[in-house]
């Protein structure tokens, strides 16, 4: 493969490509291609972690055997690919955390009365007799929620807390 670049295509997104070139050196060029943001990096802030280790996989694949990146290079990637997974576990850790925050908070209240935005944007006053926890709308969360009589309130919109 001396002098030859090899080219993978990989689809992103609905309407984008990740086109990601491996030059002779083992080095990779990437482009992302949108008829929306031509020029622009908009494809990468798409990117996820799997399409990340999807394209490092193909790099390592279409490598040249006979001028295979150094070890180094080698120990970098794996190292950035251990650093993505760990950040994406620390996100979902916090995010599993603020919930449950979210949770013991609103169990707190039961039978305090507050005043608060329901979910249907009325006001509402009155005690909080039970709580719930509902999937957000990316289906992959968790929203905390208060309800008094009938009125379903997000723990967000609570706005005071009454002394009874």
């Amino acid at each position: 493969m001396s002098g030859r670049t090899v080219e993978t295509v990989s689809s992103v997104d609905e309407g984008k490509q990740l086109m990601s070139a491996i030059n002779p050196s083992g080095s990779v060029a990437q482009s992302a291609e949108s008829s929306a943001a031509a020029g622009q990096n908009a494809g990468f802030n798409e990117l996820d972690m799997d399409n990340f280790l999807q394209l490092l996989i193909t790099e390592m694949q279409n490598q040249d055997p006979l001028d295979p990146m150094d070890n180094s290079e080698m120990l970098q990637q794996i190292g950035q690919i251990r650093e993505i997974g760990s950040t994406d576990k620390l996100s979902n850790t916090l995010t599993d955390f603020a919930t449950t925050q979210d949770l013991v908070t609103a169990s707190g209240l039961i039978g305090k009365n507050i005043q608060a935005l329901s979910d249907t944007a009325s006001e509402v006053e009155g005690t909080v007799d039970r709580v719930t926890v509902e999937k957000g709308e990316d289906n992959t969360t968790r929203k905390v929620k208060v309800h008094v009589g009938e009125a379903t309130i997000d723990i967000r919109n609570i706005r005071e807390i009454l002394t009874q």
